[in-house]
């Protein structure tokens, strides 16, 4: 039995996946894809690799963490020891797998060893080098990571496997049950995706930022004390802040002033830091901005889902591509 499959999953990501799937040929391992609606020639191009594909059916809403769960399901009840996933706009770096599987084969309370992914093209545009920010993650133990992952199956199916009802950072709340379950988790100080953002617009950048705020407080209302930080940060910038400046402009010009302060001394402190960890000035002050806007965004996302909650509507996916 091979002790290795490889689960890719995506959705009309074109010349992305067909990057990925190749990326992926002669690995010693049984590689699914799973598409969720493609229009375009994903199916086809995957079947052409004789890779097997898993359609997901479209009544049901589309969601990271459901393929994910579709994968693993379609490898059947033998099980191989581990199970790597990974998204359709990545690419695999050679050589990550035999280190993935060194390190987790070595430890058997390890339940998922991650390394460290990076953008194709950071220089493409500036909210391309926000996602490649990002990725830059310390090496070490772990709480959570992104969706590129390799997972020991016993581990998986211990957490329950993905919650498909999460739309996003369902990779987080993934990493948070296998932990309950007694495992641990490690970044290694290695390269293991290169990614593909393919962001040049600023409503990209936009609704991937809502589709994160919805994330932030869907996780919240499962796991209470997980993100509270940046859910706190989201009130304070984007709901408390404002408020407090409306209420300035009618009654003292000295709280809108007090607010102004507040909101700058957040920037700076933001490109300090991003320039002690030694970005550029300009792409500092790029950043910093943008990290300072996405609050707002975030704000509209942590909205939505306590709106489809309260409603009791489906969460469908926020895509930004």
């Amino acid at each position: 039995m091979t002790k290795l499959a490889i689960i890719a999953i995506g959705r009309n990501e074109g010349e992305r996946l067909r990057a990925c799937l190749t990326s992926l040929q002669g690995a010693d391992a049984r590689i699914i894809y799973v598409d969720s609606g493609s229009s375009d020639d994903s199916v086809e191009f995957a079947r052409s690799l004789g890779i097997k594909v898993v359609e997901l059916d479209q009544d049901t809403p589309f969601t990271a963490a459901r393929a994910r769960n579709a994968g693993v399901a379609a490898l059947g009840e033998d099980l191989p020891d581990f199970i790597h996933f990974i998204d359709g706009d990545c690419v695999l770096v050679e050589g990550w797998l035999e280190t993935g599987l060194a390190a987790i084969e070595a430890d058997p309370q390890l339940g998922i060893v991650t390394g460290w992914r990076r953008e194709i093209a950071p220089e493409a545009s500036i909210y391309n080098a926000i996602c490649d920010h990002e990725w830059q993650r310390p090496a070490g133990p772990i709480t959570a990571c992104g969706g590129d992952m390799l997972v020991r199956s016993e581990a998986f199916q211990a957490a329950g496997g993905f919650n498909p009802e999460v739309i996003a950072a369902e990779d987080d709340e993934f990493c948070l049950r296998v932990a309950m379950s007694g495992y641990t988790l490690l970044r290694l100080p290695h390269d293991m995706t290169r990614h593909d953002a393919d962001m040049h617009r600023f409503s990209q950048w936009w609704q991937r930022a809502v589709r994160n705020g919805h994330g932030f407080a869907q996780l919240g209302a499962l796991h209470p004390n997980h993100l509270t930080r940046e859910r706190l940060r989201v009130l304070v910038f984007a709901l408390i802040l404002p408020a407090l400046a409306l209420i300035g402009a009618f009654i003292t010009p000295w709280l809108l002033l007090g607010v102004v302060a507040v909101y700058l001394g957040s920037y700076l402190r933001t490109w300090l830091g991003l320039r002690q960890a030694g970005m550029a000035t300009g792409l500092a002050a790029h950043q910093a901005l943008f990290l300072s806007l996405s609050k707002f965004p975030n704000l509209i996302g942590m909205a939505r889902f306590h709106l489809r909650k309260r409603r009791g509507a489906d969460m469908q996916i926020i895509e930004y591509k």
